[in-house]
Parts: C-alpha cells; sequence; structure tokens
C-alpha cells in the first residue's frame, strides 16, 4: 500500500510544486505469462507545474529492504499510470 503523504512530499522535494491525488490505480503486467508487475500506481494533478499536469507515483522495497519510491511525470509518451509502469520496467506496449 503506498502512503499518499508521503508521495506527495517526495513530488514537492523534487518538483518543486504541490499535488492533488486523484486516483489509484491497479495495474498488473505480465511477459510470457510470468508477472512482472502486480501493485497500484498512484495518480496526482499536479499544481503549477510548468512542463506536467500529471505525476504517477509509488513506493517499494528493494533488493536491501529498503522503502523507495518512484514518481515520473506525465508527459509524453506517459500518459496514464500503465505507461509509467512500462517506462520502469522496459515493457513495451
Amino acid at each position: 500500500m503506498n502512503d499518499i503523504g508521503r508521495l506527495k512530499k517526495v513530488i514537492r522535494d523534487l518538483y518543486r510544486c504541490d499535488s492533488v491525488h486523484v486516483q489509484s490505480v491497479h495495474i498488473h503486467e505480465t511477459i510470457q505469462e510470468k508477472v512482472i508487475w502486480d501493485a497500484d500506481v498512484e495518480v496526482f494533478l499536479l499544481v503549477n507545474h510548468s512542463r506536467a499536469k500529471r505525476a504517477y507515483a509509488w513506493s517499494y522495497t528493494d533488493d536491501f529492504g529498503q522503502l523507495r519510491d518512484m514518481t515520473i511525470l506525465g508527459v509524453p509518451p506517459i500518459n496514464s499510470a500503465v505507461e509509467a509502469v512500462r517506462t520502469c520496467t522496459g515493457v513495451e506496449s
């Protein structure tokens, strides 16, 4: 489960703008029947960002057990939570 407050702070720190949480989108991606992603992505509207109206974000635990956060701006070609995940996982649509 993603911590919305934590992700909003990450967005503010990285992109220097406030955000409004819009929705959680569950993404399930597979390659050749192997699950490579099965988790929620949080969608945020950005307030007064110069390049993007949306950001996609989630938290994950890395190989060392550390909690990490990922954020991606919604700029072309990334226009959805699915595209954000595919960009990070290297999956082509």
